[in-house]
């Protein structure tokens, strides 16, 4: 049960950092959106693994799979932006997000036992995210061509997002959960903040502060939850943490009365019944 608890709290903390990331696109650059906010977070982390310190567990393995968490998260945030660049919203996003089911196929093919019905409930549950992640796309997007490069540049963000999930759960098995947390934040700030300030570029307006310090915030508790989940069980944690997507346009549809496709009514009706049921069967 904390596995779905761990997944479902990342979910709400992802979809939060989510709409904070539209708020901030559309004052300033997507990479100084990344850059303010993995240096909010690792502003958050470091008194946390400074608290935790050293870990004994911490060997050549266990930097392995935070190198892997680190770079694989950036990665696929940079990737993502590519696909962007040159795709429609409406394609990139239904392909990123199957993050999730690449860290559960990674984790069973790594031997993690998983039941019949959790799989087949898990099954529904992408399904769901697929259909949620779909959408409109807008009147600029509908000029730029669906071609195999954004297809590509997608699928390649979604196995770097996979694979970081997979690692950030293996190492918050033996490690401290602030470790967990840190390499996505240091990596970004090393690779993206910090070219961006030597040049000049890290400008952040005053009205979008509160939204870098909300999104960077809300993006720490996300992991640290996904990682507390994921010691009980990588696949259905990873499932559920990558449906943010969905939550995301819920709360659209609620807070920014943003008009929901019937597909992704669908698909989330398809999330709440999976989860339902995924409950009952982890309980």
């Amino acid at each position: 049960m904390i596995s779905v608890l761990g997944g479902g709290g990342a979910a709400l903390a992802f979809s939060a950092t989510t709409l904070c990331y539209v708020r901030l696109s559309r004052m300033i650059g997507p990479y100084v959106v990344l850059a303010w906010v993995m240096l909010v977070g690792l502003a958050i982390t470091i008194p946390l693994v400074l608290v935790a310190g050293v870990p004994r567990g911490l060997d050549g393995a266990e930097v392995g799979w935070l190198a892997l968490a680190g770079f694989g998260n950036v990665g696929g945030l940079v990737l993502t932006y590519m696909a962007l660049r040159s795709g429609k919203v409406a394609l990139v996003a239904p392909i990123t997000s199957t993050e999730g089911a690449i860290a559960a196929l990674i984790s069973v093919a790594a031997g993690e036992k998983l039941a019949a019905a959790s799989a087949l409930t898990l099954a529904v549950i992408v399904t769901g995210i697929l259909l949620a992640s779909t959408g409109h796309a807008t009147p600029s997007e509908e000029k730029r061509p669906d071609g195999l490069n954004t297809i590509v540049l997608a699928a390649l963000a979604a196995v770097a997002f996979g694979a970081s999930l997979y690692a950030v759960g293996r190492a918050g098995r033996d490690l401290p959960i602030a470790w967990a947390v840190l390499p996505a934040r240091a990596v970004g700030v090393g690779a993206v903040a910090l070219p961006l300030a030597l040049t000049s570029r890290l400008h952040l307006p005053r009205r979008a502060l509160p939204f870098a310090l909300a999104g960077g915030t809300f993006e720490v508790i996300g992991i640290a939850a996904y990682a507390i989940g994921a010691r009980h069980g990588i696949a259905v944690s990873a499932v559920l943490a990558s449906q943010f997507g969905a939550v995301a346009a819920l709360a659209g549809f609620f807070l920014f009365r943003e008009r929901l496709t019937r597909l992704q009514v669908l698909g989330v009706v398809a999330i709440a019944v999976g989860v339902t049921v995924l409950s009952g069967l982890q309980a």
